[in-house]
């Protein structure tokens, strides 16, 4: 069972779903599905589009450098079949995969490290505006430090038709 890239979001095509589109000089390219296919056909560029692995790659939203994805690159070099080497193989792509994860997850918490202290400093600036939500109201009467300053504001009232119909 082969299982192809998509040329536009780079996700995994399995045998049997996706587009497959042959330019006229035999180049073949392969979608995943019919989104990637009418952008393609759009003629727009997957780097410049928010939701593709080549822009979370380019903008550091995903890893680019790490020796664990050489072991998915394709190679056409047809080699024959040991048993001891495809068991060696099976065991060592497990390990491959949990140390991508582990790599992955790093790089998730290296990205998400200044997002923490943004959000806490946010919190507590929306906690400085509305205490008054947090705390209860006999609180605020016995310590009027924590309440905003209050002003007095004088309101002219509406003359009537009486008061104009005088003057």
């Amino acid at each position: 069972m082969r299982l192809e890239k998509c040329w536009f979001c780079s996700s995994t095509v399995y045998p049997g779903h996706g587009i497959q589109f042959v330019r006229n000089d035999a180049k073949i390219f392969r979608f995943c599905r019919s989104k990637c296919h009418k952008n393609f056909k759009m003629k727009r560029n997957p780097r410049k589009v928010k939701w593709t692995k080549a822009y979370r790659r380019l903008h550091g939203k995903d890893m680019t450098q790490d020796a664990t994805f050489e072991f998915e690159r394709k190679r056409n070099r047809p080699e024959r079949y040991d048993r001891n080497v495809t068991e060696n193989t099976l065991k060592a792509i497990k390990k491959i995969d949990k140390v991508r994860v582990d790599r992955e997850a790093r790089h998730h918490a290296k990205r998400m490290k200044g997002k923490k202290a943004q959000l806490h400093r946010e919190a507590a600036k929306e906690l400085e505006q509305s205490i008054h939500m947090v705390k209860a109201p006999s609180v605020l009467q016995q310590e009027p430090s924590l309440t905003l300053p209050k002003t007095k504001v004088k309101v002219s009232q509406p003359q009537t038709e009486d008061n104009r119909m005088e003057e």
